[in-house]
């Protein structure tokens, strides 16, 4: 799959996650095999650009190319000009956000709000490809809700304002997170359009990635909330998707090796205070399903300090690759 002068090999992107796909995370999913990583979404009101915190969302010094920077608003001129300050500043790719479906994004008729007027769409896409010269991507959802199915409506708009690929998660915006992803939508849209489609929502494993790959015809596949704790997750589901064959997963040591880094980059990107904070659910993610979990959270949440959450990490994965019981009463 291509989007625009970019080759995106393998096939398999990170979605967009706010307070998530930051760019210790973006870098290390990308290390461990995705194609392409999107950045957590970033306003477009210049009046926030300045910001601590949108400063590092901004930050994509050594980052893997292409960067993918995903733009949030509702003015097409204001949203033009975020597209034209993150390309000066490093986006080889914009995103435009109109999948959220958080209250406080819909509430100021952004994110899939605007799925309920085409007409603004439509205005949008038109301004932000004609203020840049790379190539601009939208990510969308199947409509505002089931009775108003539009995707297909907004893609042919896409496509007529020149968006270089199409991102649609199997859910309407009132459906947030809630039941099964459906597959049927994104496959009429792929068949109505001939810009590169990529399906996202509820793929988890090689196998639902291949079952969504075939269910709808898409040019690849976007994982989200599944990664989260399985940056391996995207080099199972390219081996699978190349070879037919399952990659065996990774043992206890390099799951220590592969969190340590994580830990590690998270503290230095964010400073010492908020980077021990920000770790603690990746910590619980990464923890998810193994043994002693809960008590490994109760623990190192306690941690205060870099040093200490990592020794807490380290004393967890150690006794795990030991087969003993973690430490933890030692450890408190």
């Amino acid at each position: 799959m291509r989007i625009g002068p970019h080759a995106i090999a393998p096939a398999v992107v990170l979605a967009p996650m706010a307070g998530v796909t930051d760019k210790p995370f973006r870098m290390l999913c990308k290390r461990l095999g995705a194609g392409l990583c999107v950045s957590e979404m970033t306003t477009s009101d210049p009046r926030f650009w300045q910001t601590p915190k949108s400063l590092r969302r901004m930050d994509h010094a050594g980052e893997p190319e292409p960067v993918s920077v995903q733009i949030a608003g509702t003015d097409p001129a204001q949203l033009a000009e975020a597209a034209r300050y993150n390309a000066a500043h490093g986006a080889e790719i914009i995103d435009i956000n109109m999948g959220c479906p958080a209250k406080k994004v819909c509430n100021v008729a952004a994110g899939s709000a605007l799925l309920r007027d085409e007409a603004l769409v439509a205005r949008i896409l038109e301004a932000v490809v004609a203020a840049v010269d790379v190539p601009v991507t939208l990510k969308i959802r199947t409509g505002w809700c089931r009775e108003s199915r539009n995707a297909l409506a907004i893609a042919r708009i896409a496509e007529a304002s020149g968006i270089a690929a199409l991102t649609i998660h199997g859910r309407t915006r009132n459906d947030f997170y809630e039941g099964e992803a459906e597959y049927e939508t994104i496959a009429a849209v792929k068949a109505a359009i001939g810009i590169p489609v990529i399906a996202n929502g509820d793929i988890d494993s090689p196998d639902k990635a291949k079952a969504v790959l075939e269910a709808t015809g898409a040019d690849a596949v976007m994982v989200g909330r599944a990664a989260q704790g399985r940056p391996w997750l995207f080099r199972e589901i390219a081996h699978f998707l190349a070879t037919g064959e399952y990659l065996a997963p990774p043992s206890i040591a390099e799951v220590r090796e592969i969190l340590l880094g994580h830990l590690a980059h998270l503290h230095a990107f964010y400073g010492e205070a908020q980077g021990v904070r920000i770790a603690r659910k990746h910590l619980g993610w990464y923890a998810r399903g193994r043994p002693e979990h809960a008590a490994f959270r109760a623990v190192v949440n306690t941690a205060e300090t870099a040093e200490r959450q990592l020794a807490l990490t380290r004393d967890y994965f150690d006794a795990l690759a030991a087969g003993d019981v973690p430490p933890f009463a030692s450890a408190a």
